[in-house]
């Protein structure tokens, strides 16, 4: 046992010689080559250059085509044109709806009363009565489908209290999501108002965000339904949900002012494309501009969406712990033309370990994302916890552990 003793205290003596030598160095005065490359900053390809604009002949006084995952826009004329959107407009109506429903709001179920104003809409509508229930489910259907006016006023002021509320709401949404080119004066597009307006490239913000709620989608894709036990029957007015393949929404609008106007979303091999025009000649026209805009995009495009594998933790020297977790920041997720996905080249660079302390976030390395030896993305790698620094405690402890086993 005395035995025992004298080795300990030796290791002990010499332990504290070794910690005083490096006690006074502080980790967070070093800096990584990683974490100064990153904050030169990368953010990657967003919008897709040097193409040549193909010639579409398509018709509307706004248009744009946007990959919804990015927002990359891979088709545009007047983008940015204010213009008035008609119906168009439920497309925030239906997005303020879901945020009410998603953080537990509303519900589905809620009962939902139509009072005076919601009953005075004209244009579409499903013919509310003063003092009619119906549930947000039906009205919200009635919204996405015949694109009805009563109904979005009855469930704007469920959420609201009122309409000017509701429209209150919709404008400081707009901000929120960058459609600094909008301003809306009521939640259906009906009224023709020179303060109601917004973009093709506004409203494909919108619908975009909109499409981050997925349960919108059984309610957009339905073709034909019907209210109060089958007596009232419902016709969605996008008619391309017949006609193009993987067409899952969004919203059509018509006034005289606004001409035809159409938000059409398309899935196709796991890209989503949003293709929104505003001021078309014809109702036909709308349909063709946005079916050749969501052609193109299919046909020419492909979204690259991949995270890199790394291993879940490197080693810690001079740590309380041996092992500290990581993960890379962020992922790629990119448009490119049609075969470039098989171009892209993963570099993985990772440190071996890294000397304590550790702080959560700290820089350990990089993914970098090239394709013709151009970097398209540079993804840093960083720890999620912190590791602090051993102490002498620790170390005489793991000592003792190894003699006493």
């Amino acid at each position: 046992m005395k035995k025992y003793i004298s080795l300990i205290i030796s290791f002990m003596i010499l332990i504290s010689a070794s910690v005083s030598s490096f006690a006074s160095v502080d980790g967070s005065d070093i800096v990584s080559i990683f974490e100064y490359y990153y904050s030169l900053g990368n953010n990657g390809i967003q919008t897709i250059n040097n193409i040549e604009k193909p010639s579409l002949d398509i018709y509307g006084k706004g248009l744009v085509l946007i990959e919804a995952s990015t927002g990359t826009v891979l088709y545009e004329e007047n983008k940015d044109e204010k213009l008035p959107p008609a119906s168009v407009t439920k497309v925030m109506t239906m997005l303020l709806i879901m945020e009410a429903i998603d953080k537990g709001k509303i519900s589905f179920d809620d009962k939902v009363v139509a009072s005076e104003h919601a009953v005075s809409m004209g244009g579409t509508q499903i013919y509310l009565e003063l003092g009619e229930t119906m549930t947000v489910h039906e009205l919200l259907k009635a919204v996405a489908v015949p694109s009805a006016n009563d109904a979005a006023v009855a469930l704007a002021e469920h959420i609201a209290g009122s309409e000017t509320e509701f429209v209150r709401m919709m404008n400081k949404k707009a901000l929120d999501l960058g459609m600094n080119n909008s301003n809306f004066t009521n939640c259906t597009g009906l009224f023709d108002d020179e303060n109601h307006y917004t973009t093709a490239y506004d409203l494909a913000l919108a619908t975009k965000e909109l499409l981050s709620h997925p349960k919108i989608l059984e309610y957009t894709t339905i073709w034909m339904d019907s209210l109060r036990n089958g007596e009232f029957g419902l016709a969605n007015t996008n008619k391309l949900l017949r006609t193009y393949s993987g067409m899952n929404g969004m919203k059509t609008g018509y006034t005289k002012l606004a001409g035809h106007c159409l938000s059409g979303t398309a899935l196709r091999n796991n890209m989503q494309l949003i293709a929104v025009v505003l001021g078309s000649p014809t109702s036909q026209d709308r349909f063709n501009a946005v079916s050749k805009m969501l052609d193109y995009g299919f046909s020419t495009f492909s979204v690259i969406s991949e995270s890199a594998e790394i291993p879940d933790s490197i080693q810690v020297t001079k740590g309380k712990t041996d092992q500290v977790k990581i993960c890379l920041d962020d992922t790629l997720e990119m448009v490119v033309l049609k075969g470039q996905d098989k171009q892209i080249q993963v570099l993985t660079e990772i440190s071996d370990s890294i000397e304590a302390p550790v702080v959560s976030g700290q820089t350990v390395g990089s993914v970098t994302y090239k394709m013709k030896d151009e970097v398209i993305k540079v993804i840093p790698i960083k720890t999620v916890e912190t590791i602090e620094r051993a102490d002498f405690t620790d170390y005489f402890i793991d000592i003792l552990c190894q003699f006493l086993i």
